[in-house]
């Protein structure tokens, strides 16, 4: 193999090394260092980030070699394996172009209006299994978030009464304000690292997010293409 390649895929692997570099400084918020491990380290809360974490080190040192070694500019010492270039290529490829929040929303998101029928929401239940609904005012607004923990509680406490039927209660009579659900509005142009983000932060001041809605700006006038869970990112999988 000729010098000439050796150099070609050295500086390949370098050059996607730097990408991946510069993706984590542009994602790990409040990083103390940025040193490529230490970035690494903090970004774990990223599935994206644990998933690579074995390889991502493995590059690390593999770029101290070479680098650290260089004979002179454009010179390597050593030569990574073809395979290995094509991985990290691959890797600076997905990391500066993460998959949206919308890839892994629950989609469509059933929401409704507070006049609405709770018999409608029962029956969206019935159908998909669905938990969370968005409730909207009559200014066509995010007003609040029923859950099916909601639902249980109201018809437990309410359907002693024989004169109730479920057809005669509106949406807008299980509002309670003992219920108050963190829900965090974001475009569909957010990336999984930024929801990533969101649920961290909320986490580390010991609150919890019921859901993210994804709306076409981020705006809690519009209407919303997806609704992201705890459980919807413990569900985030990469694969090779």
């Amino acid at each position: 193999m000729t010098a000439k390649t050796q150099t070609s895929q050295s500086e390949r692997f370098e050059t996607a090394f730097n990408r991946i570099h510069k993706a984590l400084m542009q994602t790990i918020k409040n990083a103390k260092s940025d040193k490529f491990i230490e970035l690494v380290n903090k970004g774990k809360s990223h599935a994206f980030i644990r998933y690579y974490e074995h390889d991502l080190c493995q590059f690390a040192k593999l770029r101290n070699a070479l680098v650290h070694e260089k004979i002179h500019e454009g010179y390597y010492i050593a030569e990574p394996h073809e395979n290995i270039v094509d991985k990290i290529e691959k890797i600076a490829d997905e990391f500066e172009k993460p998959d949206s929040a919308l890839s892994v929303a629950t989609k469509p998101v059933y929401f409704f209006q507070e006049d609405d029928s709770l018999s409608e929401v029962l029956d969206i239940i019935k159908k998909h299994a669905h938990s969370r609904f968005p409730i909207y005012n009559k200014d066509g607004k995010y007003s609040w978030l029923l859950t099916s923990g909601q639902i249980v509680q109201y018809l437990a406490d309410n359907f002693s009464d024989q004169k109730l039927t479920i057809n005669s209660v509106k949406i807008k009579e299980l509002f309670n304000t003992k219920y108050k659900h963190n829900v965090i509005f974001v475009s569909q142009n957010s990336t999984i690292f930024e929801v990533e983000d969101i649920f961290e932060e909320y986490y580390n001041k010991n609150k919890k997010i019921e859901g993210v809605l994804i709306t076409k700006t981020g705006s809690p006038s519009e209407q919303p293409n997806g609704i992201i869970t705890s459980r919807d990112m413990l569900g985030v999988e990469f694969s090779d």
